[in-house]
């Protein structure tokens, strides 16, 4: 983990700080929102070079790990 993380970087990890609080209440639909927001957001950042394509793949890595957790969370 690094030490200094951009601020495109921070803005990620609050998102992922947004699934996890709207996990954890049970809130399913934003849940949802959240985790779409990760997935674009991180491509937007990559394509106006905000990130590298590294950090696109370690973000992308956690919106898949979200993907599969949250794959049967319905109303």
């Amino acid at each position: 983990m690094r030490l200094f993380k951009s601020k495109a970087e921070k803005e990620l990890d609050n998102i992922i700080k947004d699934i996890d609080i709207n996990l954890s209440n049970n809130y399913k639909e934003p849940a949802h929102n959240a985790r779409a927001k990760l997935a674009s957001r991180t491509a937007e950042l990559l394509k106006s070079k905000r990130i590298n394509e590294d950090t696109y793949k370690r973000y992308m890595q956690i919106y898949e790990k979200y993907t599969v957790m949250m794959r049967d969370y319905h109303h």
